[in-house]
């Protein structure tokens, strides 16, 4: 009994297992078939939409919010070149203290590229992978593919544009240079800082700027300040010597158009003695001391000087042109004036380029120009002259306090005329010869005002008189036969 009920049991396990692997196989090649059907149906849709869409953008494919499905590549560039002829009339203005520069957008290329984004949206979906063009077709057509527009500018064009500014601007920074030798400063440069255009900090504020220009519907005029960086040196002023000597604190400067080669060589002389010459803290300075002896003797040529009420040749003329200089830059530096004396006339040498009455004279050893170091620091006197535009500088160079120097507009309280012309008779010269040997000049009351303050209080209040002899022109008539 127990053996055919077991016979029974495999019979139709056999047929049972024989009937499922029918029914296995049968689902495999209906699923396989429907599989090969799908494949062939969706290649033959993909096929008929791309020969639809065979020279255009598909459909879905947006470049920002701007639809282009269906157009072709052709209409995607032109739409592009039309905003940019929209764009083009913008421009950007760069401003700085060296100059304006005005650029319009045309000039650099500024605005949307074209070529590149007709090529992005028309070959979306485009590909030589069948799998991802179906995925970029089917996500295009039910949620939309949005490309980022993309924005260009040629660099080198606006580079080039701003080349003259940043010529104006770019400089390297000095090292200071000091060297001292037997109580005088052989050779001192200041340092200075040196600075640079950011060329390309310029291109990222244009980039910047991209939206507000691509979004307007008007002209734009986009305001850019140029971006200057400072370069500092590798040594200061300050670090170059132990004296306190680190900063311009006073500047003088004079003109002396038409001197003869005399006066000339005597200027340039008489400022070089006066050039590395230091100050202690607390000294009184004088200008002659400084100077030394004056007369041919020490190297100096014959030029006009004033003497016993005469204009005459004599030893060191054009010295008087140094004090001026250097009286000048006193003044500027606020520092405490001991001794000062105006000429007995006013020279025309001191007035080529400023008012009556900022001049002062001195004759070794009796009159001269004394100013007291009160800044608590070394000062360094240094000249600069130019011999060919007839031009001297002293620059006063040490530790400021913070001093502040106003100087007044000189005052003219009363001229009068020169003296009729004297004439001379001249042995020495032929007769009908005339030669002038001094030059007439009005004479002035003059007076001006210095105020130095610091911290807003008035540390020195001068009141500078300056009593202008009239002056009588001089000829000399020829005598000799």
């Amino acid at each position: 009994m127990k053996t055919s009920f077991q016979k029974l049991k495999t019979k139709f396990r056999f047929r049972y297992s024989k009937r499922l692997k029918k029914i296995v196989a049968n689902l495999f090649w209906f699923f396989t078939g429907a599989f090969l059907s799908l494949i062939f149906l969706t290649s033959l849709i993909l096929f008929v939409y791309q020969k639809i869409y065979d020279n255009k953008v598909y459909p879905g494919i947006y470049v920002g919010n701007k639809d282009f499905g269906g157009q072709t590549k052709e209409y995607v560039k032109n739409y592009y070149k039309a905003k940019n002829n929209q764009i083009s009339e913008s421009s950007f203005v760069f401003t700085s203290d060296y100059g304006i520069a005005t650029i319009s957008a045309k000039q650099i290329g500024f605005g949307y590229e074209p070529d590149l984004l007709a090529e992005q949206a028309y070959s979306l979906g485009k590909s030589t992978n069948l799998l991802s063009n179906i995925s970029v077709i089917v996500q295009a057509y039910f949620t939309g593919i949005h490309l980022s527009p993309t924005y260009a500018f040629s660099r080198d064009v606006l580079a080039e544009n701003l080349k003259p500014i940043k010529e104006k601007i770019d400089k390297k920074p000095v090292d200071a240079q000091f060297a001292f030798k037997n109580g005088r400063v052989t050779t001192f440069k200041p340092s200075s800082n040196g600075q640079v255009l950011e060329i390309d900090k310029i291109f990222k504020l244009v980039e910047e700027k991209t939206p507000t220009v691509i979004s307007s519907a008007k002209t734009e005029t986009i305001t850019i300040p140029l971006p200057i960086t400072v370069l500092f040196p590798n040594i200061t002023t300050e670090e170059a010597n132990n004296m306190g000597i680190k900063e311009l604190i006073g500047k003088g400067e004079s003109t002396f158009f038409h001197s003869i080669p005399g006066r000339v060589y005597n200027v340039n002389l008489a400022s070089s003695r006066l050039d590395g010459v230091l100050i202690a803290p607390g000294e009184v300075f004088s200008f002659n001391k400084a100077l030394g002896d004056v007369s041919a003797f020490t190297g100096y040529k014959q030029a006009y000087i004033i003497q016993n009420g005469r204009t005459v040749l004599g030893d060191g003329g054009g010295v008087c042109q140094v004090s001026t200089t250097f009286f000048r830059a006193i003044l500027d530096a606020g520092l405490p004036i001991v001794e000062r004396q105006a000429h007995a006339y006013r020279v025309g040498y001191y007035e080529q380029d400023s008012p009556p009455g900022i001049d002062a004279t001195i004759f070794v050893p009796s009159v001269d120009l004394k100013f007291k170091n009160d800044t608590g620091h070394y000062i360094l006197v240094q000249r600069e002259i130019d011999l060919a535009n007839y031009s001297l500088k002293f620059y006063l160079y040490g530790t400021s306090d913070g001093r502040k120097t106003e100087i007044g507009k000189p005052v003219i309280l009363s001229q009068s005329p020169p003296p009729e012309p004297l004439y001379q008779d001249d042995p020495n010269l032929p007769v009908g010869q005339v030669s002038q040997t001094d030059f007439a000049a009005w004479g002035a009351n003059v007076y001006f005002t210095r105020t130095v303050t610091r911290d807003g209080k008035v540390i020195i209040s001068d009141k500078f008189t300056s009593n202008y002899r009239p002056w009588q022109a001089v000829f000399l008539r020829g005598t000799k036969q």
